[in-house]
């Protein structure tokens, strides 16, 4: 038996693990690192369960290549001549590309996807974040001047939480990386703080809050609209951080009276008012608003409107507040403003935004004729079938591919479209590093996981993959080094770095620099130069403290950099170098939540859902964490169920589709909303275990030309439904 600890890599909490191995290195136990100085030793059930993730017989081992309907076992040379000659038959502009969800967890996710865009010359990116949080990074874009500048709640010293559209009891916190999420808000109220949970559910976190408050589904910006028009109203604002656009804000609010808002989102006018107060009373607070927030029609003002009343209420930027943490790879301040819109897409004028299409356009882009079409498509750990909105038209549209390349280690409802299949290493094969999730940290913090298990002979690394699909898009062909592209982007790296006035390394010697950088892969040469760049390391940092790989390699539990602490103004990339509270492109948008207010609502809507053991359709293969509370089921109001003469299941329609489902009545849901997770529909697939619990895939019902305008999110929440007896 041998021991080993890494960070896990399965949801956005980045806990540390401590792996117990035999000598065949099969993982017999899983526990929570105890000298992790952020996570503790807290686990939940999917970190228990990444021994049997990680050993899923399932999981393909090498690469598959389809010819008709049929799949063959492959080497990896002739895998990527495949790849060669499907990709050179396509024009650049005709080649698209998708990133799911898992490659934000993965270092090779991190490090190779910017470069393989480019590789592939196309402007035809998509990835789950919209489908998820792109309307945080346009709002925090067009506020802060950088789409990653994104406030979290110092959870470790608020005095009062307002939490809105998320369940980190069940999720383990998202754009809010907090290991123990439960142990954190306990603390919290422990300590005389206050949570409020606003929810159309009473969910585990709602249980468990001070206070719950049932709002209409979609909603959000009226409540949050109704708070700062209280704030304003009566002069409780207290604006501590440089702004512009504060006068522009108020006139935007004041026809959003509690009353009027209330009539919208079906919270009480009084209620309205007294969160107003009580945050802008509270010796500190912070407002945070999660998915639930994002994934509808008004995502972008709803998550504009968190930090406008984060900033009214004197709460953005001091301890106990909203504030930015600072990651060790933390990369420079943008040069230039943000902007979304750039260029927009082919046959629905949607806007860029990151640098992404909406992925709700994705099958319009691959089915309409014409110059540009999208012809061939790589997918780099996504499932797209069963995360975009009417994911059976997107399943229709897959087949239609001349060329389909996915990076996967399945064969799903998305990957037999493919023609070829390029499987990662196990999980313990892989170095570990969380580039993306520890920019949201509330406490900063870093930490380095080599890999655990030596990889077979012969078999590359998630990297190497990427890499060499990059080269092949470039036309540099299926034999090129994939060492040249890390050295290349090393070079490009320090140049930059040496050419920057005011630099530390300014005139300095990139090659001189390129030999003190140690790692064993072109990804660990990356994070050294990556740490030794930023904020804490001796080339770049103002805050030196040396970090290095070699360092992290040092303290393999990780490394405490210390609770947050106020960035303003240093971290702003805006125009003026204020916080540009009035957005033109969120004014102007503003008009839109406006005329909605005269709707009338009616009807049940749809909303989705979370479970503890699961996270999108990645983790329904594992047998422990299928089952049990985790179960694909409609939850409805007991007495809607009645009045509807529901029993055990039910036919639910929306423009989209229609799907049938069986029925759980519980008063956890508010009366005419209806719930249903995302990511199950795992009928006739390939991966045995997610077959016998397929359950029915939410995105049957949800409409894709239905969208944020401002980011093009998809619309998950609030979807119009009808209900009959099955």
């Amino acid at each position: 038996m041998r021991t080993a600890h890494r960070t896990c890599p399965l949801c956005e909490a980045v806990c540390g693990l401590t792996i117990t191995l035999d000598d065949g290195d099969h993982v017999v136990d899983v526990r929570g690192d105890a000298a992790d100085p952020f996570s503790k030793g807290f686990v939940c059930p999917k970190g228990a369960s990444l021994g049997r993730l990680d050993e899923d017989p399932d999981r393909l081992s090498g690469p598959l290549i389809r010819e008709g309907g049929q799949w063959r076992e492959a080497s990896w040379e002739e895998a990527f001549a495949a790849v060669e000659r499907g990709l050179a038959a396509v024009p650049g502009p005709s080649r698209g590309v998708y990133l799911g969800n898992p490659s934000a967890h993965t270092m090779a996710g991190a490090l190779y996807g910017a470069p393989l865009i480019r590789s592939l010359g196309t402007r035809q990116v998509y990835s789950a974040s919209t489908a998820d949080q792109m309307p945080k990074h346009v709002a925090a874009g067009l506020m802060f001047g950088h789409p990653l500048a994104i406030p979290v709640p110092d959870l470790d010293r608020t005095g009062y939480l307002l939490m809105l559209g998320a369940n980190p009891l069940e999720s383990n916190g998202s754009l809010c990386t907090a290991p123990d999420f439960p142990g954190r808000l306990k603390a919290l109220r422990k300590r005389g703080g206050r949570l409020v949970v606003v929810d159309p559910r009473r969910t585990r976190t709602a249980a468990l809050a001070d206070e719950h408050v049932f709002i209409r589904p979609g909603t959000d910006a009226y409540l949050l609209m109704g708070i700062a028009h209280t704030l304003f109203a009566e002069k409780l604002t207290n604006v501590r951080v440089p702004v512009s656009g504060l006068a522009e804000v108020e006139a935007a609010v004041a026809g959003f009276t509690p009353e009027s808002c209330a009539t919208a989102c079906g919270v009480p006018a009084e209620l309205i008012v007294r969160l107003a107060r009580e945050l802008a009373a509270a010796p500190t607070a912070a407002v945070y608003g999660r998915i639930g927030t994002c994934t509808v029609e008004f995502g972008t003002i709803a998550q504009w409107l968190v930090d406008v009343v984060n900033v009214l209420t004197g709460n953005l930027d001091r301890p106990g507040g909203a504030m930015f943490p600072r990651p060790a790879t933390e990369a420079p301040r943008r040069r230039r403003p943000y902007a979304i819109g750039r260029w927009h897409s082919r046959v629905r004028h949607l806007p860029e935004a990151n640098g992404e299409l909406p992925v709700a356009t994705l099958a319009d882009e691959i089915e309409t004729p014409g110059e540009g079409r999208i012809r061939a498509l790589i997918t780099v750990a996504g499932n797209p079938v069963l995360s975009a909105p009417n994911g059976s038209r997107l399943d229709h549209a897959l087949a239609g591919l001349d060329f389909m390349v996915s990076v996967d280690p399945y064969l799903n409802e998305t990957t037999r479209h493919a023609h070829v299949i390029l499987p990662p290493p196990r999980v313990t094969q892989a170095g570990h590093y969380d580039f993306a999730l520890l920019g949201f940290a509330v406490r900063d913090y870093t930490r380095y996981s080599p890999p655990v298990v030596a990889l077979e002979p012969g078999r590359p690394t998630e990297a190497v993959i990427l890499a060499r699909l990059a080269m092949i898009a470039s036309g540099q062909g299926a034999g090129a080094d994939p060492s040249a592209l890390d050295e290349l982007i090393l070079d490009q790296m320090l140049r930059k770095a040496t050419e920057t006035p005011g630099s530390p390394v300014e005139g300095r010697d990139p090659a001189e620099l390129r030999a003190l950088l140690t790692g064993s892969s072109g990804a660990e040469l990356r994070l050294d130069a990556m740490l030794r760049l930023g904020p804490y390391g001796g080339w770049g940092g103002d805050d030196a403290r040396e970090l290095t790989l070699e360092r992290l390699l040092e303290n393999p539990h990780g490394i405490d950099l210390g609770p947050l602490k106020p960035r303003l103004p240093g971290i702003l990339s805006t125009a003026s170098g204020t916080v540009e509270l009035a957005p033109e492109a969120i004014l102007a948008d503003v008009e839109r939540l406006r005329e909605a207010l005269a709707r009338e609502a009616g009807g049940f809507v749809l909303i989705g859902r979370r479970h503890l053991r699961s996270n999108n359709s990645w983790m329904h293969n594992v047998a422990p964490l299928v089952g049990g509370t985790n179960r694909c089921t409609l939850q409805i109001n007991p007495e809607d169920a009645a009045e509807l003469g529901l029993a055990e299941r039910a036919v639910v329609r929306s423009a989209a589709g229609e799907l049938t489902v069986r029925l759980e009545p519980t008063d956890t849901i508010m009366r005419g909303v209806v719930s249903l997770p995302h990511g199950w529909g795992h009928a006739g697939t390939a991966q045995l275990v997610a077959a016998k619990n397929a359950g029915v895939s939410a995105n049957t019902l949800t409409d894709e030309s239905i969208v944020d305008p401002l980011s093009g999110n998809a619309v998950f929440n609030g979807v119009p439904v009808t209900l009959t007896p099955a």
